[in-house]
């Protein structure tokens, strides 16, 4: 009998708790991560042109900021794939408001963009920048530098950005004292 008491807690402590998961996630604002641009000023991508791992590791950014923040549960990841192609023909950084307006095509709240810069295979840089959709304001911005171009040093960089700014209180930006 106490085994089925038990049994009987469990079932509805755990339903429970996925109803409050699902009311919380359902709070959360929307946020469209687009993928991320990259900025070439090395010798080696002027004289080769884009390289297929880095390709790789850029789109990797995106999906890992995708992952990663929708399993915090405080955002609610917005598929960006009926936007994809327009945002991939547009430099988002500089287009005049279009990537406000493909986010809130997508009902986002929010929207991050970023560029990865790379300087020389030693030097390279992740920009991240977290708007709000419906003025396209900047909310705040994120940068890490990362020595090494490759693909566990591209992750760990994009990890502590999430950590230590993104999941941050107020996004990481400065509070006002």
């Amino acid at each position: 009998m106490r085994a089925l008491f038990a049994f009987t807690l469990l079932l509805l402590t755990g339903w429970w708790l996925t109803g409050w998961a699902s009311a919380r996630a359902a709070d959360a604002p929307k946020l469209a991560v687009f993928d991320f641009e990259m900025i070439d000023s090395s010798l080696e991508g002027e004289m080769h042109g884009k390289r297929k791992d880095e390709q790789e590791r850029l789109m990797g950014v995106g999906d890992q900021l995708r992952r990663e923040l929708g399993e915090s549960g405080k955002f609610q990841i917005v598929d960006i794939a009926p936007v994809n192609a327009a945002a991939h023909q547009s430099n988002l950084q500089a287009c005049g408001g279009c990537d406000a307006k493909l986010a809130r095509q997508l009902g986002a709240e929010l929207y991050i963009t970023g560029v990865v810069q790379k300087v020389s295979n030693l030097i390279l840089n992740i920009n991240v920048y977290l708007h709000d959709a419906q003025s396209g304001r900047l909310l705040t911005a994120a940068s890490a530098d990362m020595r090494g171009n490759t693909e566990e040093s591209w992750s760990r960089t994009t990890r502590y950005l999430i950590r230590e700014r993104l999941l941050a209180a107020n996004y990481g930006a400065p509070q006002a004292r």
